[in-house]
């Protein structure tokens, strides 16, 4: 997994933010269009391209989209 992939594959989940505020260093949560929503598409988008499946308290912990991209390697 790289980090472009896993970047391009979270930003198609917003409809309103443009992929290009997305880097790893982007605080997602930050966000105006984040929501409890987007956070269950997040946890379902990391199960289905990686097959990983991270607890609700994973996704919690993370804020920023390098701490959820290294939440998930360190299961790969």
């Amino acid at each position: 997994m790289e980090m472009n992939e896993f970047i391009g594959n979270f930003a198609e989940l917003f409809d309103d933010t443009a992929p290009e505020v997305f880097t790893p260093d982007t605080r997602f949560r930050d966000l105006e269009e984040w929501s409890s929503f987007l956070a269950l598409a997040v946890m379902a988008m990391i199960k289905s391209e990686y097959d990983v499946a991270i607890t609700a308290d994973e996704m919690r912990s993370a804020n920023t989209v390098q701490e959820l991209f290294d939440t998930v390697q360190k299961y790969l």
